[in-house]
């Protein structure tokens, strides 16, 4: 973890930029001292708390004692020390308990606590659920369920998918009814009974906080009693695990949500992930079947809504991506430097009576290292980049939030599926440069591959990312996002080909961005999103290494020319730069094909062939 702080330090402020935000009125009292105070914090609660029990959480599973789920201890003092840093407060006004940070500097420090133990987790879904009752519940749901979130004493969770319904929300099948006839009396809110059953709902039941708050789509039913179809029909309501006063505090009922059951995962095994059931009777409250809940936004909206939490879900969990690559990377790195094996290619390499090198001095060794490096530090400079850009959203000109809101919507698909799938495969090439002993617990790169394998799933599938890309991203306002996204790809190469060095790098990403137009362009050329979306994943694909090439490039641009001063650190970002402009880019040509043609090898697969 030693060698993360160096990387985030110059992408913060070399590249970034970042401390010259303390110019704007909402950051105007930091500065990149305090910036460094909030990062020196979270390295070492990350050090201390988690990265000792990244072990123990994974062989330890959660279990059921009874009703209740039990976590091994040190879940609760990681829990503790992260929320009484303030770090689930980081982003917020001050008049609310935050400290009004950037979120640059917020998404920074939590890289700390995924590469020291992403199943142990951070505040992620609290957070986004609190953000989400800031922006669309009301002044009390604000104050007795968020501000109680950002303090530590609930947490939070997004109850989307049911068992039949996984990634199809407009299948949802929980019903929410009116709670009396004076349900909209209710101070909290609308209230209303819910009944039905939830899937996958990480940190759905535990003992770390007093109270958990769950934001549940469910579906309003008519005059008629009949469910609306599709997705028009879902609302979004605040459901809390034990009910809460207008004060904030418990009312000692509890709500009625059952924990059905936990799954057992292949990794991220350190979170719970739970079956709930609602309003199934096992906790009758009130006098009346269901589980109540508040309705939260207007009827119909709840998708709308939701997504302010699962967009901010996307991101994070491309942060998680990210860091359990990097931290394949620095566990491989420290192995290779260590481990004698085989001698020299060449008449010198012939001679047994001579030492063993270090497995670092062979260049298939060398690759490996590379290319993990190449796809986490990319991966966490783009990161980064879109935390700056949520930054520039919210206190930048209206001219410059709009082009960020833009900008998001078109790279946040990039941001969740790219570090997924090419961290994955630098956890596994860690497991290859460890050799057989990789493949054994006595090393901490199986468990990041495990864990590492979620994260293509959840917050919606790598197909699911891209069919967003390519169906509705890059052609939405017309076009304009991509546009925009061109635009900073083209300033960048202007700056490239002004510099020698980096002329060749900045024709062949020309070259990639060029491509990438066309075959936008003919992937919808029919008109029919059918043959377009055939080819939707390998389109992603070729669009995220444009930007991981961008990115690069960008960043190289911080790195100072041939002849000047150079750091062993910047020579390592022009050499994993160079590997990925030389062996990654080239892939590009041979995903798009297939979207060009709009090849239909897939599409037409007859079922009784498999």
């Amino acid at each position: 973890m030693s060698s993360l702080r160096p990387t985030l330090d110059f992408l913060l402020y070399d590249w970034l930029q970042v401390d010259q935000l303390s110019q704007r009125p909402r950051f105007s009292e930091h500065t990149r001292e305090t910036f460094d105070a909030v990062l020196d914090t979270c390295e070492r609660i990350a050090r201390e708390k988690y990265a000792p029990h990244n072990r123990l959480v994974d062989t330890e599973e959660p279990r059921l004692d009874g009703e209740k789920v039990v976590l091994p201890a040190a879940t609760k003092a990681a829990w503790q020390a992260y929320a009484g840093s303030g770090m689930l407060s980081a982003a917020q006004d001050y008049d609310v308990g935050g400290m009004q940070l950037p979120y640059t500097v917020e998404a920074a420090a939590g890289a700390f606590f995924a590469v020291a133990s992403v199943s142990i987790g951070g505040g992620l879904l609290t957070v986004g659920n609190a953000n989400l009752l800031m922006a669309h519940g009301t002044d009390l749901q604000k104050e007795v369920f968020a501000l109680n979130e950002f303090n530590g004493r609930f947490s939070g969770t997004m109850c989307l998918s049911e068992p039949q319904a996984g990634s199809s929300l407009s299948d949802v099948a929980t019903r929410a009814t009116p709670d009396g006839a004076d349900f909209e009396s209710d101070p909290l809110g609308p209230r209303y009974r819910l009944r039905g059953n939830k899937m996958w709902i990480s940190a759905g039941e535990h003992e770390l906080t007093e109270n958990i708050v769950h934001l549940v789509l469910a579906k309003i039913p008519g005059e008629d009693g009949k469910l609306v179809p599709g997705t028009r029909g879902i609302s979004l309501f605040v459901v809390p695990k034990k009910l809460v006063g207008p004060d904030g505090q418990l009312t000692g009922e509890r709500n009625d949500i059952a924990l059905a059951g936990l799954n057992h995962k292949l990794g991220w095994r350190g979170t719970t992930n739970t079956l709930l059931n609602f309003g199934e009777g096992k906790f009758p409250v009130r006098g009346g079947a269901g589980a109540i809940g508040y309705l939260v936004g207007q009827p119909g909206q709840g998708l709308r809504c939701m997504f302010h939490m699962m967009n901010e879900a996307r991101i994070g969990i491309g942060m998680a991506a990210t860091a359990l690559g990097l931290a394949g990377y620095y566990a491989s790195l420290d192995y290779a430097k260590q481990r004698p094996q085989g001698r020299p290619v060449g008449p010198a390499g012939k001679d047994p009576a001579q030492p063993q090198v270090r497995i670092i001095e062979h260049a298939d060794v060398k690759r490996m290292l590379l290319a993990q490096k190449s796809y986490g530090e990319g991966a966490l400079a783009l990161m980064l980049y879109c935390a700056r850009l949520v930054d520039e959203q919210h206190t930048g000109s209206p001219e410059a939030a709009d082009e960020a809101r833009l900008l998001l919507e078109v790279l946040t698909p990039i941001a969740k599926s790219w570090p997924s799938e090419n961290c994955l495969e630098a956890n596994s090439l860690a497991i290859q440069v460890h050799g057989g002993y990789g493949y054994t617990r006595d090393f901490p790169v199986e468990q990041y591959w495990r864990d590492q394998r979620l994260n293509m799933i959840h917050e919606g599938t790598h197909g699911i990312q891209a069919a967003d890309l390519l169906g509705r991203k890059v052609v939405m306002e017309g076009g304009r996002g991509l546009q925009l996204l061109a635009g900073r790809i083209n300033a960048t190469i202007e700056a490239a080909l002004h510099r020698p060095h980096l002329a060749e790098h900045a024709n062949a990403l020309a070259k990639a961005l060029q491509r990438v137009g066309a075959a936008t362009k003919a992937a919808w050329a029919p008109g029919d999103a059918t043959a377009a979306l055939a080819n939707a994943v390998p389109y992603m694909q070729a669009f995220g290494h444009l930007v991981l090439a961008w990115t690069w490039l960008d960043v190289l641009l911080t790195v100072p020319a041939q002849g000047e001063s150079r750091s062993p650190a910047d020579v390592g970002r022009i050499h994993a730069a160079r590997y990925f402009f030389h062996y990654e880019l080239p892939k590009v040509p041979a995903w798009l094909a297939v979207v060009e043609s709009r090849d239909p090898t897939c599409a037409q697969m007859p079922e009784e062939a498999f």
